[in-house]
């Protein structure tokens, strides 16, 4: 199963967690590694079936409450699940949360420049956590942090300007994130081969389109708050109607890449700390998801 296009669930400590080990074979007619020949115990043990020496025969009671107890899960063993993966990113997103209510108690100058501080900050501490080899929650967590206070001054300074608009991306935030879980969880969306290639070309492309507008704003090329989002338009609409569109749907699909890395990490039995690493690529993607559905809703009501 493909591991998806987020580059946090590509690297190589993640990928090694979700791939089995080799198990090492034993010659022709040798018992596999690490086991006994048939009809013999390890050494220091009974037989099946036989006390040891010095050891009392269990009661009918005894083997009964054995027999009651549960199989041990994934949890009691210390590997990835479903629930460690939720309740982690329930951290990540209340720390957003958290980051983000800061702004909105400063003045307007200092939520932009917090929201400076976060963007530059959460921008350096996720290309630390991606390529770390070990997940760190505290440096998971305050990525959380910068990237809240970031979405708090971006938000606080286009809500002050399209008022409501705020909490219109917040509800299409948790809406898309919704029915990609659902599409997912139904099986009528997967992340197969042919998508990925399909998202891989239109991300490179984005992000080439993304990178001449910025530049293009810096420079002082297009004087436009939103660069070529709106200096352009095709047929009387603004072009960043269409980028934005194309760039929810990539990162709805990023979604779906997501839920399909974290199945196959707790379905190979991944370590426990990996949950973080899950944890964090779904808080990176659902940032993504903010930021574009909160730029399109501005264009849309700039163009009112």
């Amino acid at each position: 199963m493909a591991l998806g296009g987020n580059p946090i669930f590509n690297g190589k400590s993640f990928r090694g967690a979700t791939q089995a080990p080799p198990v090492p074979q034993a010659p022709y007619g040798q018992a596999p590694y690490g086991q006994q020949p048939y009809g013999q115990a390890p050494y220091g043990q009974a037989p099946y079936g036989q006390q040891g020496y010095g050891q009392q025969p269990m009661t009918d009671a005894q083997l009964q409450q054995m027999y009651n107890q549960p199989a041990a899960g994934p949890a009691d063993t210390g590997r990835m699940t479903f629930d460690a993966v939720i309740v982690k990113t329930a951290a990540c997103l209340g720390v957003v949360v958290a980051g983000a209510a800061v702004t909105m108690f400063v003045s307007m100058g200092l939520a932009s420049l917090l929201m400076i501080v976060g963007a530059l900050g959460g921008f350096v501490l996720a290309l630390v956590n991606t390529f770390k080899k070990q997940p760190s929650p505290a440096l998971i967590l305050a990525y959380a942090g910068l990237e809240g206070l970031f979405l708090g001054g971006l938000t606080r300074i286009l809500d002050a300007q399209f008022p409501g608009v705020g909490l219109q991306a917040v509800i299409g935030t948790l809406s898309v994130f919704a029915v990609t879980l659902v599409l997912f969880k139904s099986g009528k969306v997967r992340a197969t081969p042919k998508a990925m290639r399909f998202f891989m070309i239109a991300v490179i492309g984005y992000a080439v389109f993304a990178l001449i507008n910025m530049v293009m704003m810096w420079t002082g090329a297009v004087q436009s708050p939103f660069g070529l989002r709106t200096e352009i338009e095709i047929f009387g609409i603004p072009l960043g109607v269409f980028i934005g569109l194309l760039a929810i749907g990539l990162a709805a699909f990023s979604l779906i890449m997501d839920f399909t890395s974290i199945e196959a990490g707790v379905r190979s039995g991944a370590p426990q700390r990996f949950s973080w690493t899950a944890a964090f690529g779904l808080t990176v993607t659902l940032v993504w998801l903010y930021v574009e559905i909160i730029r399109l809703l501005a264009i849309l009501r700039g163009d009112d």
